[in-house]
């Protein structure tokens, strides 16, 4: 059985329909990434595979015991709560915890965790005192520390630089390769999505779906942000930039 497998399903938030007719299923040790405009159905399709949404019609069918992680965007964090990274990246066992400190197994867990995120030694450092990378990887850690079987990450490279971005593309790719399967929601086509074994170009529905060089093409970018976007392919990768004749919405560019 599939770790999640969505058939025909259809979400939304009182009168507005965010997600219809949906059929994906998402394997053991998948590495995707879900792309489209702001609006489309990205996050609603993570709280979906999460389980903190219920579809209004179709059928979301889950792995029994599947654990499920989850990395929120850095944007939506209030940084001035008094909590230190250690405390932070315990918060991914407060449902099955009964003691309000920390065990000496829990401890030896967080250094663990912490050293493999390259965030040695700073346990006991309040959260917004962390660079945007930093910030990052404490949220993994702390979806790590649950020990998930899927890892949902919404922009995890969202308002960091170039060298932040592709070392967390990195580190991802290391997990993957542990045996999590991830799945990703990101704006960024060139430097994240196009890095990505499988994507998913989503605005309501599923308008594309595979490897990158399937995916990434003229006319599935235009069906997904209304707008026509050139594809070139370098060194086996597509690199998608704006058509210079048309409006269109802004991107980054990748500096590989």
């Amino acid at each position: 059985m599939n770790l999640i497998e969505l058939t025909d399903v259809t979400c939304g938030y009182r009168e507005h329909v965010a997600l219809e007719h949906i059929d994906l299923s998402f394997d053991d040790g998948c590495f995707i990434g879900v792309v489209g405009p702001s609006g489309s159905g990205k996050t609603t399709l993570l709280r979906l595979l999460a389980g903190t949404l219920d579809p209004v019609a179709g059928r979301v069918r889950r792995r029994p015991g599947l654990r499920v992680g989850y990395v929120p965007q850095v944007e939506t964090i209030n940084w001035t709560f008094p909590v230190t990274v250690a405390e932070c990246v315990l918060m991914g066992r407060a449902a099955g915890r009964r003691l309000p400190w920390r065990s000496r197994a829990e401890q030896a867990e967080i250094d663990a965790v912490l050293e493999r995120l390259g965030l040695a030694g700073l346990a006991h450092r309040h959260i917004r005192a962390l660079s945007g990378g930093q910030q990052q990887r404490m949220f993994l850690a702390r979806a790590l520390l649950q020990r998930p079987d899927l890892l949902l990450m919404d922009e995890p490279t969202s308002g960091v630089d170039v060298r932040t971005r592709h070392e967390v593309l990195h580190l991802l790719g290391e997990l993957n390769a542990d045996g999590v399967a991830m799945v990703l929601t990101t704006h960024d086509l060139n430097g994240i999505a196009a890095h990505l074994p499988h994507l998913v170009c989503l605005n309501r529905r599923v308008l594309g779906a595979g490897p990158p060089t399937a995916v990434l093409t003229p006319d599935v970018l235009e069906a997904t942000f209304g707008a026509r976007l050139d594809v070139l392919e370098h060194a086996g990768m597509p690199i998608v930039f704006e058509h210079p004749h048309d409006n269109v919405i802004p991107l980054r560019r990748s500096a590989s």
